[in-house]
């Protein structure tokens, strides 16, 4: 995927994510509003995940297009 592709895909989950939380400080968050929430943070974690890889890829003269997505469970180990 290229970088503009995950760009657009992190802004459009972005967004949906804050409609969600909109929409929940007005009449509370359903179960699967926040499950659609967990799934929308982890994906959003993987897309990030997934750019970092491949600017680092281009910036050490690698190609971008071997980057590869990784694992929820990845993504969600690391630290801030």
């Amino acid at each position: 995927m290229a970088d503009e592709n995950l760009l657009q895909r992190i802004n459009a989950l972005s967004n949906e994510e804050h409609a969600l939380y909109e929409r929940g400080s007005h009449t509370g968050l359903t179960d699967e509003d926040r499950a659609r929430l967990r799934e929308i943070e982890l994906t959003l974690d993987q897309c990030w995940d997934l750019l970092r890889q491949r600017r680092a890829k281009r910036e050490f003269g690698q190609n971008p297009d071997d980057a590869e997505p990784r694992s929820s469970s990845t993504v969600e180990r690391y630290q801030g």
